[in-house]
């Protein structure tokens, strides 16, 4: 058991979802050409967050088939039992996302307001016309990265300042900053093989079960 207070902070895609918002677009509203942006930022052309805004404004579909496209995210089946004992156990919860709030308000917008959800991302607006526009924190913005526009392991060493014991959960590589300031750490795919490769202790999940299962026994020794 632990006594001290516990913050839990998540990235949202490919961890609380099934695949990625980005991974679904490419792969089912643009065409090969649409990612050029993604190769700069592969080639350090670019920033991670100008390559998605280049990307996302390539999004050319009526407002409700988008509105359907959002709701056709999967999301874990176990998410909201970890949602429902950090609330019991008064722990706040985090989602941080480098990509953009739009979709995630969109798709669980009852539990980010019954679980009282902080939600970081990068902000998002839609027209038919032109796409996604984004728009990162402003620059003196305490969790604000140049690159990803949202900084994860601003927000994990801002919560370890305030005395929590943080549990961080991520897939991919903006993720791995975080990972390695945070007291424990959930790692899957692209996010554990870093931590593996950088001797980054992690506890590898599934699903959120293996989370609930975790923040039970550190609280409640059960």
């Amino acid at each position: 058991m632990i006594e001290k207070k516990i913050a839990f902070i998540s990235d949202f895609d490919g961890t609380i979802t099934k695949e990625d918002f980005f991974n679904m677009v490419i792969e089912r509203l643009l065409t090969p050409d649409d990612l050029k942006p993604w190769q700069d930022y592969l080639d350090k052309k670019i920033t991670h967050y100008q390559a998605l805004g280049e990307i996302f404004s390539k999004i050319r579909i009526s407002q409700s088939k988008l509105e359907q496209f959002i709701q056709s995210i999967e999301i874990d089946p176990y998410f909201t039992q970890t949602l429902d004992v950090c609330k019991t156990l008064k722990i706040p919860i985090y989602i941080c996302s480098a990509g953009m709030d739009y979709y995630i308000l969109k798709r669980i917008p009852r539990e980010i307001e019954k679980y009282n959800i902080t939600l970081l991302s990068n902000k998002g607006e839609y027209s038919p016309e032109i796409g996604f526009t984004l728009t990162p924190p402003p620059s003196d913005h305490m969790f604000f990265n140049k690159n990803t526009g949202i900084s994860k392991e601003a927000l994990v060493e801002h919560l370890k300042n305030q005395g929590f014991f943080t549990i961080y959960a991520g897939d991919g590589i903006p993720d791995l900053k975080a990972a390695k300031i945070a007291d424990t750490v959930f790692a899957k795919s692209v996010l554990l093989e870093l931590c593996r490769k950088q001797n980054i202790k992690t506890l590898e999940f599934n699903d959120f079960r293996d989370i609930t299962k975790y923040i039970k026994q550190l609280k409640m020794g059960c």
